[in-house]
């Protein structure tokens, strides 16, 4: 049985993919190119994409939907293409998991502002955020993932759209990417508080910029909510551009596995990879984390805000890693 809500109650971390759109390109996606539409046109290539994370060792893959909102198809002239995309990104993501791997329909923002400093009501948010869950849950997601979200609001927009139309539970995360806090001035204290009130599964952070900034970000939350389920998604560093054309992440595995660890001192329970990552990233953490056992929460919180006190961006604990690993 496919079921998040079980598997978070279980020991252990739940590995989730990596990066989608880069991966895509990589399997010959044209630049400009909405990766949605290849669901429809290309459907074995998103599978490839699907299968590598699945044999990387993810336990829940996201669907190839971030941009499968009305407004965001819209965009690419494709809105009548709406419906049929997103049942297909979950449809080919259930034909590769099988019964073993859950998948997460990815909600990702419409590319509207919400007034008043845009025109995007909250009614209509919630209308293209339900319009989006409901094919996601026809083409067989367990779950619904709400994610890079900067407004508080929109957030908040799709996680009643998708509990309106489906019955599937629903995870969600924040970008923050401008010093601390989202493009909108979301703190992730507040972000944690609010989202965590609203009957979601997990709350947390996803692409970002620096895997240190990403951390500090989950640090706030998991002080401000310490007993909210924590999720974590960051990029793989930075991006800078080689040849003017191609942009190269320098987080490698080893490094991608090294702050995994600090993610699940914090007791995170779904961690995976955002920009930059790939299945390499993915199998490391798997390879790290899989007899992981974290700190006390307590040494969580008090180490937490003793480096906020002194200004400290590593709060870690300071065991060795040895120790907080079970037996295999």
């Amino acid at each position: 049985m496919r079921d998040l809500r079980k598997k978070l109650s279980e020991p252990g971390i739940l590995i989730l993919d990596g990066a989608t759109g880069t991966q895509l390109q990589g399997l010959g996606l044209p630049p400009g190119m909405a990766p949605e539409l290849w669901n429809i046109q290309n459907p074995e290539a998103v599978k490839c994409h699907y299968r590598a994370y699945i044999e990387a060792g993810s336990d829940a893959i996201l669907t190839n939907s971030f941009g499968g909102t009305r407004p965001r198809m819209d965009m690419e002239q494709s809105g009548h293409l709406t419906h049929q995309a997103n049942v297909a990104a979950a449809a080919l993501a259930r034909e590769v998991a099988g019964e073993n791997v859950l998948v997460l329909g990815s909600l990702g923002p419409t590319g509207l502002l919400m007034e008043p400093m845009g025109e995007l009501t909250t009614e209509k948010a919630i209308e293209y955020f339900a319009e989006q869950a409901a094919a996601l849950a026809e083409g067989g997601a367990d779950g619904i993932h709400v994610e890079t979200m900067s407004d508080l609001r929109e957030a908040k927009a799709a996680i009643i759209g998708a509990h309106q139309a489906t019955n599937l539970p629903v995870t969600v995360t924040m970008s923050f990417d401008m010093h601390g806090r989202t493009m909108m001035g979301v703190k992730p204290a507040d972000a944690v508080k609010e989202l965590w009130a609203l009957d979601v599964l997990a709350v947390g952070v996803n692409c970002g910029r620096t895997l240190e900034e990403n951390l500090v970000a989950l640090k706030e939350m998991r002080n401000a909510a310490p007993d909210a389920t924590l999720i974590a998604k960051p990029n793989a560093g930075m991006p800078r551009m080689e040849d003017t054309i191609e942009a190269v992440y320098d987080v490698t595995p080893e490094i991608m596995a090294e702050y995994g660890l600090k993610f699940a001192e914090q007791h995170v329970k779904m961690l995976g990879g955002c920009c930059g990552s790939n299945p390499a990233h993915i199998a490391a953490l798997k390879k790290v984390l899989q007899n992981f056992t974290p700190p006390p929460l307590e040494t969580v919180l008090a180490a937490n805000e003793h480096a906020s006190r002194n200004g400290a961006t590593d709060s870690t604990p300071q065991r060795q890693r040895k120790s907080r690993r079970r037996d295999g």
